[in-house]
C-alpha cells in the first residue's frame, strides 16, 4: 500500500513545522550532535593510514581490509533507514543516547580485538550505534532549527561530516605514530562518554507519536542485498569474476525483492513515493556518486602514500589533511553557502563533481610526479565536497515531510554510507585485478608480494603494478563521479522547472 500524491500533501499539511524562531540553545545542541557525529564519520577512513599495521600484526590480506571498512558501512547503511523510523517513532534523543552508547561498546571491542575476524565483527557492531548516531543528528537540526536557518545550520552539519571523514587519516596517523592500532578505536571512548552526558542534559526530546512502524523485514533485506553485492565486487578477483557475477545476480534479485516489499508494506522504512520528487531522485544520485569517488580516493591515496611513497601513518595523513581544511574552511566561513545560493543548486551540484572528478584525474596521474600533483588533487575535491555536500544534502531534506525528518537523515546517511562502502569494494577491486595482472609474482597484497619478490628489479615492478592499479582505480571513480554529476544536475534542474510552474521538454 502506497501514499497517493494528493494524500502525501495533505500529510504535509497536517505535519508540524520546525519553529519559527529555533530553539534557544540550538546553536549548542548543534555543536554537541556534531561532536557525537564526528566520531562515527571519523571511523569512516580512520582505518586507512592503519591498512600497513593491520597487514602485518593480523596477517590481513586486501580484502580482508576491505571488509573491516565496509563492515562497518553495509552495515549503517543497511539499518539507518529503520533507526530514522525509529527515532521518529520513539524518540530521537532517545535514539541518540543508544546509539553513543553501542558505538562505545563496539569501539572498545574494536581496539581489543586479536584476529581479523574479531576486528570485522566489532565494526560491524560499531555499525548498528553509528546508524542510529548518523540518523538522529541531522534529524535533531531539523527540529531545532527554523527553516529560515536550514542551510547554514546543515552546511556546518555537512562540513562537521567532512570533517571527519576526510580527518580520519590524520587522527588516525597520530595515534599510530605513537600507540598501537587498537587505540584508534579506544580513543573514541572519552568523547562517547562526554556525548552522552551532553545529549541527556543539552538535546531537547522530539519524536512524531503517530509515525510509521520499524521496518525490520525491510531493513534485512536490504542489508543482505547491499552485503551481497559488494561481496560480489572484493571476491570477483580473487575467487573469479563468473561466481562474482552469480553473486550478483542475487544481490539484485534481493534488492528487488526489497523494492517489492517496500511497495506494498504499509509502513516501508522507504517510500518508494519520494523518488517521484526529482529533487529527490536528483539528490540520491549525487550522494551516492560524490561518497563513491571520495572514500574510495582516501581508500587508495594512504595506500599509495604509505606503501609507495614509504610515508608512515601520520605524514600519510598529514599529506590528505588540505581535503578537510579545504570543507571546513568553506563550509565555516559561508563562502561555500554564498556560492550555492548564487549559482543555484542544480549548477552547485554539478561544479562540485566536476571539480572531484578534477581531482581524482590530477591524483592518478600526477602523484608520481611528487606531492604538488596530490595536493591539487586534494584541494579540487575538498572545494567540490564543500560545495556540493551541503546542496544534496538540503535538497533531499526538503522532499521529505517535517515529520519524516528521521527518515530523511536515514535517507541521507544510508547513501553516504552506501557509496563510501561502494566505492572501496568497486575501486579496491579494480586495484587487485590491475595489480594481480601485472604484478611478476602471485599475492594477497603489496607486502606479500614485495617479500616474495626476488632482487630490487622485481620489487620495483611489483611497485609500478600496484601504483599503475591505484591510477586506474582513481581514473574510473572520476568517471563515476562525473556521470553523476550530470544526473543529478539534469534531475535537480528538472525539479526547480516543475516547482516554478515549467513544463520541461
Amino acid at each position: 500500500m502506497t501514499t497517493s500524491p494528493q494524500e502525501s500533501a495533505e500529510e504535509r499539511e497536517r505535519e508540524p513545522a520546525p519553529p519559527v524562531q529555533g530553539h534557544p540553545r540550538r546553536w549548542l545542541i548543534l555543536g554537541v550532535i556534531s561532536l557525537a557525529q564526528l566520531t562515527v564519520v571519523l571511523d569512516n577512513t580512520v582505518l586507512n593510514v592503519a591498512i600497513p599495521s593491520l597487514t602485518d600484526e593480523l596477517g590481513a590480506a586486501t580484502s580482508d581490509i576491505q571488509w573491516m571498512i565496509n563492515a562497518y558501512s553495509l552495515v549503517q547503511s543497511g539499518l539507518l533507514l529503520t533507526a530514522g523510523s525509529a527515532a521518529d517513532r520513539y524518540g530521537r534523543k532517545k535514539m541518540l543516547a543508544t546509539g553513543l552508547a553501542l558505538f562505545g561498546i563496539g569501539s572498545l571491542a574494536a581496539g581489543l580485538a586479536e584476529t581479523t575476524g574479531q576486528l570485522i565483527a566489532a565494526r560491524a557492531g560499531m555499525g548498528v550505534g553509528g546508524a542510529l548516531l548518523l540518523t538522529t543528528t541531522l534529524a535533531v537540526v531539523m527540529q531545532i532549527f527554523a527553516p529560515a536557518e536550514h542551510a547554514k545550520a546543515i552546511g556546518i552539519w555537512s562540513a562537521v561530516s567532512a570533517l571527519g571523514f576526510a580527518c580520519g587519516p590524520l587522527i588516525g596517523g597520530f595515534m599510530l605514530d605513537h600507540f598501537w592500532w587498537g587505540a584508534i578505536f579506544l580513543i573514541n571512548l572519552p568523547v562517547v562518554a562526554l556525548g552522552l552526558v551532553a545529549v541527556v542534559t543539552l538535546v531537547p526530546e522530539s519524536k512524531n507519536r503517530q509515525g510509521d512502524r520499524p521496518d525490520l523485514l525491510g531493513a534485512v533485506l536490504s542489508t543482505v542485498g547491499m552485503a551481497a553485492l559488494v561481496y560480489a565486487i572484493i571476491s570477483g578477483p580473487g575467487h573469479g569474476w563468473t561466481s562474482g557475477r552469480v553473486l550478483a545476480t542475487a544481490a539484485v534479485g534481493v534488492l528487488a525483492l526489497f523494492a517489492h516489499w517496500e511497495s506494498r508494506v504499509p509502513y516501508p522504512m522507504l517510500d518508494l513515493t519520494f523518488f517521484r520528487d526529482q529533487r529527490f531522485t536528483g539528490a540520491v544520485a549525487g550522494l551516492v556518486l560524490i561518497t563513491f569517488g571520495m572514500g574510495g580516493a582516501l581508500f587508495l591515496l594512504t595506500q599509495h602514500l604509505q606503501f609507495v611513497l614509504g610515508y608512515g601513518p601520520l605524514e600519510a595523513g598529514l599529506r590528505t589533511a588540505p581535503l578537510a581544511l579545504t570543507v571546513v574552511l568553506l563550509n565555516f566561513s559561508g563562502v561555500a553557502a554564498k556560492w550555492l545560493a548564487r549559482l543555484g543548486t542544480p549548477v552547485a551540484v554539478l561544479l562540485s563533481m566536476v571539480l572531484m572528478a578534477a581531482g581524482l584525474v590530477a591524483i592518478a596521474t600526477l602523484t608520481g610526479h611528487g606531492y604538488a600533483g596530490t595536493l591539487l588533487g586534494l584541494l579540487l575535491i575538498g572545494v567540490g565536497c564543500a560545495l556540493g555536500n551541503p546542496a544534496m544534502a538540503h535538497a533531499l531534506m526538503s522532499a521529505i515531510p517535517p515529520a519524516k525528518a528521521g527518515v530523511g537523515a536515514g535517507v541521507n546517511g544510508t547513501l553516504a554510507e552506501f557509496g563510501n562502502g561502494l566505492g572501496v569494494a568497486v575501486l579496491g577491486a579494480v586495484l587487485t585485478s590491475r595489480f594481480a595482472a601485472l604484478a611478476p609474482v602471485a599475492a594477497t597484497s603489496l607486502p606479500a608480494a614485495l617479500a616474495s619478490a626476488r632482487g630490487e628489479g622485481e620489487r620495483r615492478r611489483v611497485l609500478d603494478a600496484f601504483s599503475s592499479g591505484v591510477e586506474s582505480s582513481q581514473l574510473v571513480g572520476a568517471v563515476a563521479v562525473l556521470l553523476g554529476g550530470v544526473v543529478a544536475a539534469v534531475l535537480l534542474r528538472r525539479a526547480e522547472r516543475a516547482d516554478s510552474g515549467v513544463v520541461s521538454a
